[in-house]
């Protein structure tokens, strides 16, 4: 018994059970046995083999790492990381801190689920004429699951005759979860529900939890983007000690602070942000100086003066990473005590900011910068949309600072070209909601030329911080950069290749500079194909993640660049500012090592949180498409096609952004084949082709806003 508990427990040794849940996992049903296992449970817990929490749940105490590989050197060949399933089954592994990437078969995942870290074992490499093939990926198999990180799913229950169970709303976790009726609460057949995870060690048989939630029923709207909300771990209240701390930050600002820092209250600044924006994060100002230069400020709100390095409030903000913009509801990283009050840069109130002071000649070029703790005095909050207007008509309020601050941002933005930065359009959608909370409406949301201009003055902050943190002293000094890589030189090659079947050219064989990727993403502006290579191109590309490492920004052209500008939605922003006020006085060398200690795992959290946020966002994005495609059954669109795959097409339904998919198997006309290298499916018969970027028109034939889906299918001539 004690072999099975132990095996049992140490599985997942994050995860707490009861002595009757450990009973009933090991089948104990006896009197006498579970008598048995309660005496060795609370041996174990003596020889602190096991341990019980507060509320008397058993866990396995997991010896250490390294002192425990010493004594297995037959499994030092183990690789430890975080697996990925894809929306197929298939695993992938990425190694802590190495290069390269482990490819897991679906059938040695075993109890491997998406988000948990887990040890490795390589397999051997295959041969290839007598040689390794240097250029496959590595395969390997899941041996242990080192830490349970995914808790809770969130998904519909079913309930049959026999038993119930739980349809996960991720498509990465194929199996169903197992629910026993008196562990179902009082969800309903077809309810939201979000179920807790019970120790999972046998891979023939679905895993098992309890319902901890019921959301509401399924394919409500605002039932769904609160599952995905809930399925993607997003906390949804602040503990107490982070809310209690922000309520005890003084509303006024000491004078004594003031007089510390570079009183800016009497030059002109402005906000400019979305209209239905609640917190203000960045102002901007602009004053005329001799020989032509511009000063340009860019003014940042202090969060770091508020949010103290190892606080609650600090804490809470690191393990949230970033503000989430769901559809409907924002999911902040700070309390809205900071983010809404203390640190928005609100009208006709003295804020304390960061700000960045540049003077700017006519060509673009930064003669003289100053990076400096402020305090400022915004005098007017704009829309975009009304800054766009006093653009358009060169009338209006405050143009002494916005009419130059464009010309500015129109020279910035030809520079950059110039330089090679490349310039991507992609889309968003925007929704107008009833009286009720449901879509009543699509937008998409279009650039104007006041988005454009504090973009641009927002990227010369950044960079200009970058630059003076990492290269302006002697030597660079700790900091976290935002960073895009090189693509990866197989996908550019692919990419040229395919171009070239269009009468394109990008050479790729000694590498692509992001100025020649730029030059073909402008010869195929206004051709029939531009909307097909952008994507393709944008495919191509590496993934800007948060690092203390600079590799520089391949994307934007810039060989130093950070994120400064938004401390109150961004974590690293708000290290940023830290370590700036921090550099203002001469480092010990005893910190400076701190710091390399500490800021690679707080930009791998940044990382990993970005990323959480960008899917959730998504996910939102597509329940609520699907809300409002449901009033448009059987119409009829024009869209372009957006994903070609082996088993079908996806369709982007034009203006609305809406996606859905044409399979295969409606595809009546021919036996298609699927042309991986094209991006094309091919009728074998007809030589009909069916390729990314063609014009199609469709009929909404089923929408399902819990699986956020779509079906379309073709309408001919």
């Amino acid at each position: 018994m004690k072999k099975r508990v132990l095996t049992f427990l140490s599985q997942d040794p994050g995860t707490r059970v009861s002595l009757k849940e450990l009973a009933r996992h090991l089948d104990v049903q006896d009197r006498d046995e579970y008598h048995t296992l309660r005496e060795l449970v609370d041996d174990l817990g003596r020889r602190g083999i096991v341990e019980l929490d507060e509320r008397s749940r058993i866990g396995y105490v997991r010896p250490d790492r390294e002192e425990s590989r010493k004594k297995r050197p037959a499994e030092r060949g183990r690789i430890i990381g975080q697996l990925t399933i894809t929306k197929r089954g298939l695993g992938i592994v990425r190694p802590a801190g190495a290069e390269g990437e482990i490819l897991i078969a679906p059938n040695f995942l075993h109890t491997g689920l998406h988000g948990d870290l887990v040890a490795v074992v390589p397999f051997a490499r295959r041969m290839a004429r007598g040689r390794a093939e240097g250029d496959a990926p590595l395969e390997g198999e899941v041996v242990e699951i080192v830490e349970r990180r995914v808790q809770t799913i969130t998904g519909t229950l079913r309930r049959s005759r026999h038993a119930m169970y739980v349809e996960p709303d991720d498509d990465r976790i194929p199996r169903d979860i197992q629910v026993r009726r008196e562990s179902a609460r009082k969800a309903e057949d077809g309810d939201k529900v979000v179920v807790r995870l019970l120790p999972w060690t046998n891979e023939h048989q679905n895993p098992e939890g309890t319902v901890e939630e019921i959301l509401g029923r399924a394919g409500d709207a605002r039932v769904e983007v609160l599952s995905v909300a809930r399925g993607f771990g997003l906390p949804m209240t602040f503990p107490r000690d982070v809310l209690r701390e922000a309520e005890h930050l003084a509303a006024e600002i000491p004078q004594e602070e003031i007089a510390s820092r570079l009183d800016y209250r009497s030059v002109t600044t402005v906000t400019i942000d979305p209209e239905d924006a609640k917190d203000f994060d960045d102002a901007l100002s602009c004053e005329s100086l001799p020989n032509g230069l511009l000063r340009v400020g860019v003014h940042i709100a202090d969060v770091s003066y508020y949010v103290r390095e190892g606080s609650a409030l600090d804490g809470e903000a690191l393990a949230r990473g970033t503000s989430v913009y769901m559809v409907n509801e924002v999911v902040p990283m700070l309390p809205e005590r900071l983010s809404n009050d203390l640190c928005s840069l609100k009208p006709r109130k003295d804020r304390l900011t960061f700000s960045v002071l540049l003077d700017v000649r006519p060509d673009g070029g930064v003669e003289n910068y100053r990076i400096t703790p402020s305090v400022i005095h915004s005098r007017r909050r704009f829309s975009y949309e009304e800054v766009q207007e006093i653009l358009s008509a060169g009338k209006g309020e405050h143009t002494d600072i916005l009419l130059p601050l464009l010309r500015v941002s129109q020279t910035l933005m030809k520079r950059r070209r110039k330089n090679g930065s490349i310039d991507f359009e992609t889309p968003e959608a925007k929704f107008k909601f009833d009286a009720h909370g449901f879509p009543s409406a699509i937008i998409k949301k279009v650039r104007l030329d006041a988005h454009r201009l504090v973009e641009e003055c927002m990227l010369l902050a950044n960079v200009t911080v970058a630059r003076h943190v990492g290269t302006g002293g002697k030597e660079p000094m700790p900091l976290i950069y935002r960073v895009h890589d090189v693509p990866d030189p197989v996908r550019l090659r692919e990419l040229a290749s395919f171009v070239k079947g269009f009468g394109f050219s990008l050479d790729a064989k000694s590498g692509v500079t992001s100025r020649a990727l730029q030059k073909l993403l402008d010869q195929v502006k206004g051709s029939e194909v531009e909307a097909l290579i952008n994507e393709i191109a944008l495919r191509s590309m590496a993934k800007a993640v948060y690092s203390e490492k600079n590799v520089g920004h391949y994307g934007l052209a810039f060989p130093c660049y950070t994120h400064f500008t938004s401390p109150i939605r961004r974590y690293p922003d708000l290290v940023v500012h830290r370590l700036l006020k921090e550099y203002q006085k001469p480092v010990s060398v005893r910190r400076l090592n701190a710091l390399q200690e500490t800021l690679p795992p707080i930009a791998e959290q940044s990382s990993i949180r970005e990323r959480v946020a960008m899917e959730a966002e998504r996910g939102s994005v597509k329940v609520m498409q699907a809300e409002y495609m449901k009033r448009h059954l059987g119409d009829e669109f024009e869209g372009v096609i957006g994903g070609v795959a082996s088993f079908g097409f996806f369709v982007e339904i034009n203006d609305l952004l809406v996606e859905g998919l044409i399979r295969v198997r409606d595809l009546a006309d021919d036996y298609y084949l699927y042309d991986e290298r094209q991006y094309a499916l091919r009728g074998r018969s007809r030589g009909r082709v069916f390729r990314l970027g063609d014009r199609v028109r469709v009929r909404v034939v089923s929408v399902n806003p819990a699986e956020r889906k779509m079906d379309f299918e073709l309408v001919d001539g």
